[in-house]
C-alpha cells in the first residue's frame, strides 16, 4: 500500500478514542495540562518498547500463546485498577491545597510509560497494521517496520498532547475544591474501567 493511505490510516486510528488518549484525558482533568502532557510523553516510549518488540518479531509470542498474553493483559489491567483506586481515595481526603498533585512529574510520566507497555493490545496492533505497508522491494522490512511505527508513535503523541490541552483548559473552570474532588473520583473511575475492559477483553 502507498505511504499516503498509512498516513491517512494512521490519522484514523490516532484520532479514535481508546485508553491512551483517555488516561491522558483522566490525568489532565486530574491534575490539569501539564501533567497530561507528561502522561502523553510517556505513553510516547511505552509505544517504543512495543515497536522494537514489532520488529524483533517478538510480538508474535503474544498471539501464538494465550498464557503470555492472558498473563500481560491480567497485569496491565491491575495496574490500571491500582491507579485509579489511588486516584479515588486522594480525592477521599479532602485535600485543600491546590498546589498538592495526586502524583509528581516523573511518576506521572513513569505511569503513563508502564500503562502503554502493559497493554499486550498495543503490540499485537503494531504487528498486526505494520506489515500491512511493508513492500520487500523498498528495503528491510525491519527497517520499514520500525520507520513506520516511529511515524504513527509520533502522530499519536501529537494527537495526545492536543488532547492533554483541550482537557487541562477545561479543568481550569472548576475552580472549587469540590469540584477538583469530583475530577480526581471521575478520573479513578475512568482508570478502573479501562483496567476491567482490558481485564474482559479476549485474545483474537
Amino acid at each position: 500500500m502507498p505511504f499516503s493511505a498509512f498516513v491517512a490510516a494512521s490519522l484514523a486510528l490516532n484520532l479514535s478514542p481508546g485508553p491512551d488518549m483517555t488516561y491522558v484525558a483522566a490525568r489532565s482533568l486530574a491534575q490539569g495540562r501539564r501533567s497530561g502532557i507528561i502522561s502523553a510523553l510517556g505513553i510516547s516510549v511505552g509505544c517504543l518498547f512495543h515497536l522494537a518488540a514489532a520488529t524483533a518479531g517478538i510480538a508474535v509470542l503474544l498471539r501464538a500463546v494465550p498464557q503470555a498474553y492472558t498473563a500481560v493483559r491480567v497485569v496491565g489491567a491491575g495496574y490500571l485498577v491500582y491507579l485509579g483506586v489511588a486516584m479515588m481515595r486522594q480525592a477521599s481526603r479532602h485535600e485543600m491545597t491546590v498546589s498538592v498533585a495526586p502524583a509528581g512529574d516523573w511518576a506521572v510520566f513513569t505511569q503513563g510509560m508502564v500503562t502503554n507497555v502493559l497493554n499486550p493490545k498495543v503490540a499485537l496492533f503494531f504487528l498486526a497494521f505494520l506489515p500491512q505497508f511493508v513492500d520487500a522491494a523498498r528495503g528491510p522490512a525491519a527497517v520499514q517496520t520500525l520507520a513506520l511505527g516511529l511515524y504513527f508513535n509520533v502522530q499519536g503523541t501529537l494527537v495526545n498532547v492536543g488532547v492533554a490541552c483541550l482537557a487541562g483548559g477545561a479543568r481550569t473552570a472548576f475552580r472549587a475544591s469540590s469540584a477538583r474532588r469530583w475530577l480526581q473520583r471521575a478520573s479513578g473511575v475512568v482508570l478502573i474501567g479501562l483496567g476491567a475492559r482490558l481485564a474482559l477483553s479476549r485474545s483474537n
